[in-house]
């Protein structure tokens, strides 16, 4: 075992969603284009509950959407 991260985790640039069963957390899935985001939150929320998060550039919200789907 080694010593834990200092650094908070980075996450990479592209369209984000969050996805999870209702009353438990949720996971964080990326896309790299607008219409690709789209489809799968279409996708997702058939059986999933699904949070539209935005655009990540540079570790930084460019377009924080919060809509549910």
């Amino acid at each position: 075992m080694g010593r834990p991260a200092t650094k908070p985790a980075r996450l990479k640039d592209g369209f984000y969603i969050e996805v999870k069963n209702q009353g438990s957390g949720g996971i964080l899935i990326r896309r790299d284009t607008k219409d690709q985001m789209m489809l799968a939150a279409e996708d997702y929320s058939r059986m999933k509950e699904v949070t539209i998060l935005g655009e990540m550039k540079n570790d930084k919200w460019v377009d924080k959407t919060k809509g549910k789907k």
